[in-house]
């Protein structure tokens, strides 16, 4: 059951990502982050209050750290999947698993304990060898500069998944740290708003605006999902099952915006995918009973 609440929860994130691709035809990247920060400021805050969450933290300067490097990550997300392939956006951003694995092994070899980190190395290896293949022949070379924004955005989500690890670990709830997050989210959109062009709602057209609350429930109800998948604990198969989303974006991809990705492309999104997942195997070892990835 908790491996279904996992995959409900990357069907969720991957429906997201449809809504900022639609919506990323009228809006900016930072309104897009603003507009889902806000939502998801009031869809946490409910359900704060329901649970009888506070909002008082012992650690704010954790939560602060925590949603500087989760926003610049989602913002890099969401302008990959603007200017990418949906399958390619996501698969990128899903790199996250395997940059973990690379902190592991630098941090071992830093510490001279590398002797035991060579599968560990394999699945990095790999994982960046699968970058290349899904990258070359899939994106326009104007497309290069997003391809490595969304490369970047995986870097950021391993760093931001490593901080809600400790954060875990500090006693901090889940819902508070997903509603902290949320509030940086609202922050840091609205001031990139201010030093780039706002669209004004003449020229937004009401397919992308419909959009507009969606993404932000939908990102709650992933996170929620999310939390109930790990409610008795991040066992392996619950870990692996959120590559699922890859799936879910791949047939929202070329059923919803026919986007064309060749073979080799393809090759490369499986091999992310099985690196991804060894990854998760093995880093299990050294850092058991951690979150996914959040979007």
């Amino acid at each position: 059951m908790q491996a279904l609440w996992m995959i409900l929860a990357s069907f969720w994130f991957a429906t997201m990502a449809v809504g900022i691709k639609f919506a990323s035809n009228s809006f900016t990247t930072f309104e897009l982050v603003f507009y889902r920060g806000v939502v998801s400021v009031v869809f946490m805050a409910i359900v704060m209050r329901g649970r009888g969450t506070a909002l008082r933290t012992p650690v704010p300067m954790m939560h602060l750290w925590r949603s500087g490097i989760g926003v610049v990550s989602l913002g890099s997300w969401f302008f990959a999947i603007a200017h990418l392939p949906l399958a390619t956006a996501m698969t990128l951003n899903y790199m996250s698993g395997v940059w973990v694995a690379a902190f592991i092994v630098g941090g071992a070899l830093l510490y001279g304990k590398a002797e035991r980190q060579g599968p560990l190395l394999g699945t990095v290896l790999m994982g960046f060898a699968g970058v290349v293949m899904t990258l070359r022949p899939t994106i326009d070379q104007d497309q290069l500069f997003a391809g490595v924004v969304g490369l970047l955005s995986g870097l950021g989500a391993a760093l931001a998944y490593m901080q809600v690890t400790a954060l875990g670990k500090a006693g901090e709830p889940e819902d508070r740290t997903v509603f902290y997050f949320s509030v940086g989210t609202a922050i840091v959109g609205a001031a990139g708003m201010l030093f780039t062009n706002i669209t004004p709602w003449a020229a937004v057209r009401w397919q992308d605006a419909a959009w507009v609350i969606p993404i932000g429930i939908l990102a709650s109800l992933g996170q929620w999902c999310m939390t109930r998948a790990y409610s008795k604990g991040a066992t392996l198969v619950v870990a692996s099952m959120q590559y699922s989303g890859i799936v879910f974006s791949v047939a929202y991809g070329l059923v919803l915006f026919g986007d064309h990705i060749a073979p080799m492309g393809w090759a490369g999104i499986g091999v992310i995918v099985v690196s991804g997942i060894l990854a998760t195997i093995l880093r299990s070892r050294v850092l058991p009973n951690t979150p996914a990835e959040e979007h």
